[in-house]
């Protein structure tokens, strides 16, 4: 590389000694396995292949075709789909696809508020989904931060959205699958699980398969499971046609094929009880790093967290979110700037920080590490107020 392009040479060495020289708390990424990152620079990454298996538009999409069967067939199997959907190039994409599918230019979006854990792709109004669409919010309670399921029902019976949407990016909690499905059957609405940050759990048993109440579900293969950047829409089988018109011709050309690959090897690398011992540890590190923060007298929304991902109050260290992630960045401590329900800040600067778990656990750490880590969380926050 570095007698080709010497400057890229360098960026990447920079990126790997940024990484040895850091703690990696963001939630929303983890490190792909060897396995991952061989089938991304692999010959698939040269294919295009627009279509889909046995339907192409170019030639020589022969094993292109087997590869992207198999894919399929191990998402369906890993997930308990009856229709998986690997072409997406990312959960974003994925979303994009369950709108195109589901809903019309106009149609109602009941959605967890952003402020509360949910996800821009959820009604933001910097997002196509805020614009396109009208986005109607539901949110936790005040008292326990947590989803009120009696006041999401009286929204979704009062607004009629065509979807109503069961997941976010900053909700650290179990959601109650079983009672969205009762509520999207009783209004007659799309329910649509984005289970971009769980489905990693889900599959080793943590918390409820979304599979198993939602009409469609959307998965990022990055956030916990170890794979490429990507999406996956699973399905019942009814919604076959409609999502697959959606990924393609709709929102996408060709699919990068050597992603595809890498999410195959994901999905088989996911299935091993190996994987399990490592996502069971993803939330026994997330939970001793919060009750550690807590103990430390910080505050965690909803007291504590089942999943990944906490989102941590810094008020009381007289910080904003944003000034509180520099601190940290700055000690070698790398997590994302966040905001609180009900926060009065701004949404550049919010009143917290969210962390997550998925990195540290898989460079090895484990729940000694966390107390160890909180602890220098707790030090630097405490010398940035002064």
């Amino acid at each position: 590389m570095r007698s080709v392009d010497p400057r890229v040479a360098d960026l990447i060495g920079a990126e790997e000694g940024r990484r040895a020289d850091t703690v990696s708390l963001v939630a929303s990424e983890v490190v792909s396995t060897p396995a991952v990152r061989a089938a991304l620079a692999s010959e698939f990454g040269d294919k295009y292949a627009e279509g889909y298996p046995g339907r192409r538009y170019q030639g020589g999409c022969e094993v292109a075709d087997e590869l992207e069967e198999l894919a399929t067939a191990r998402a369906r199997d890993l997930f308990g789909a009856q229709y998986a959907n690997v072409a997406p190039l990312s959960g974003s994409a994925a979303s994009q696809a369950v709108y195109a599918a589901f809903a019309q230019p106009g149609d109602a979006v009941l959605a967890l508020s952003l402020r509360h854990g949910g996800h821009q792709t959820h009604g933001s109004r910097a997002n196509f989904s805020g614009r396109w669409f009208t986005p109607v919010s539901y949110q936790v309670e005040m008292a326990g931060e947590r989803i009120d399921y009696d006041l999401l029902r009286e929204s979704a019976m009062f607004h009629k959205p065509r979807i109503l949407v069961a997941g976010g990016s900053g909700y650290s909690r179990h959601i109650d699958f079983a009672a969205m499905r009762s509520i999207a059957d009783e209004v007659g609405c799309v329910l649509w699980i984005d289970a971009a940050h769980i489905a990693g759990l889900s599959i080793a048993g943590i918390g409820p398969s979304p599979t198993d109440f939602a009409d469609v579900v959307t998965v990022s293969t990055q956030k916990i499971m170890r794979g490429p950047r990507g999406g996956v829409i699973l399905a019942r089988a009814e919604h076959a046609d409609a999502l697959s018109r959606a990924v393609y011709p709709f929102l996408q050309g060709g699919p990068n094929m050597a992603a595809i690959a890498a999410k195959a090897v994901a999905f088989a690398e996911s299935s091993t009880p190996a994987y399990r011992e490592y996502a069971q540890q993803v939330v026994a590190n997330a939970s001793a790093l919060a009750a550690r923060l807590v103990e430390g007298g910080m505050r965690v929304v909803s007291g504590g967290t089942d999943n990944h991902l906490a989102v941590v109050d810094v008020t009381r260290s007289g910080l904003s979110g944003r000034a509180a992630a520099d601190a940290l960045a700055a000690a070698g401590i790398v997590v994302d700037k966040a905001v609180l329900p009900f926060d009065p800040a701004p949404v550049a600067q919010g009143s917290a920080i969210r962390v997550g778990t998925p990195t540290v656990t898989a460079n090895g750490l484990g729940v000694d590490d966390m107390v160890v880590l909180a602890d220098r969380i707790l030090d630097v926050l405490a010398g940035a107020k002064q």
